[in-house]
C-alpha cells in the first residue's frame, strides 16, 4: 500500500488537450489537394484525373457550389488512381509537398499552437488527409499524435486504395474519445479549432471551441452554440 501511495503523489497531472483540423484551419490549403496536383506533376497520375474534380473546381471558385463538394471530388479522384502506386513513389511526392508548403499556414492558429505548446498542452491533430503527409506536416509544428486516413498497402509494397479504419477516421469525436482512452490527457482547460460542419463532433466535446474561417453550417451552429468564431482575411485576424 505504500508503494501505491508513493507512486500516486509522484505522478505527473494530465495533460490538457487541444485538438486541431488541419486543411483549411491550420495549412491555407487542403494538403489532399496539393498531393494529388504534385501526384499529376509528377507524372504518377495523368493530367485526366482532374477531369473528376474540375467542374466542382470551377463551380467553387466561382462560388456557384460548396468547397465540401469540390473535396469530395478530389477524394474520389486520388482514391480512383492511387491503386499499384508505389510507397516509396508516394511519400517521395509527399515529402515534396509539405517542403514546398510547410510555411503556408495562418497566423492565428500558427501562434495559438505555439502559445499552447509552451502552456505543455498536448496537441493532437485529426484530419482526412492522407495519414503519410500529415505526419510530415505536422511533425515541423510539434504536434503530439496525428490521425488521419491510412491507406492499405499490399505484399509489394504498393498502394491497394482501400482505406483502412474509415468508420473510426470519419466520425472525429471517436478520434477524441481514442487518444482520450489511451493518452494521459483531459479535457479540463481543453481547446479544439475546426472550420466546417465535421468538425462540430470534437467541438462539442472542448472546453473551448474556436471555430476558425467557418463555413456556413458551422458558423451557423457557432452563433448558436454561443462559441467563438475567428476570421482570418489578408493580414488581419478578426475575433466575431
Amino acid at each position: 500500500m505504500p508503494n501505491i501511495a508513493k507512486r500516486a503523489l509522484t505522478s505527473s497531472p494530465k495533460r490538457s488537450v487541444a485538438i486541431f483540423d488541419i486543411d483549411g484551419t491550420i495549412f491555407r490549403s487542403s494538403l489532399l489537394v496539393e498531393l494529388t496536383e504534385a501526384l499529376i506533376q509528377s507524372g504518377i497520375f495523368t493530367p485526366s484525373v482532374r477531369k473528376i474534380y474540375g467542374r466542382a473546381y470551377k463551380n467553387w471558385l466561382n462560388r456557384k457550389g460548396p468547397y465540401e463538394q469540390y473535396i469530395a471530388k478530389v477524394v474520389e479522384a486520388f482514391e480512383a488512381h492511387i491503386k499499384g502506386v508505389r510507397s516509396a513513389d508516394f511519400l517521395a511526392v509527399a515529402e515534396d509537398v509539405v517542403k514546398f508548403h510547410q510555411n503556408r499556414i495562418y497566423r492565428f492558429t500558427r501562434d495559438l499552437l505555439a502559445e499552447l505548446k509552451k502552456k505543455n498542452y498536448y496537441l493532437l491533430a485529426i484530419s482526412h488527409s492522407p495519414k503519410e503527409i500529415l505526419d510530415r506536416f505536422g511533425k515541423e509544428l510539434g504536434f503530439d499524435k496525428i490521425y488521419g486516413r491510412i491507406y492499405e498497402l499490399d505484399k509489394r509494397d504498393k498502394l491497394t486504395g482501400r482505406v483502412l479504419y474509415t468508420d473510426f477516421i470519419s466520425d472525429k469525436a471517436k478520434v477524441l474519445e481514442r487518444a482520450l482512452a489511451v493518452e494521459d490527457i483531459t479535457l479540463k482547460n481543453s481547446v479544439g479549432v475546426g472550420d466546417t460542419e465535421s468538425d462540430i463532433g470534437f467541438l462539442k466535446m472542448v472546453e473551448n471551441p474556436i471555430c476558425f474561417n467557418p463555413n456556413a453550417e458551422l458558423h451557423k451552429y457557432a452563433k448558436k452554440s454561443n462559441w467563438k468564431i475567428v476570421v482570418e482575411r489578408k493580414d488581419v485576424i478578426y475575433h466575431l
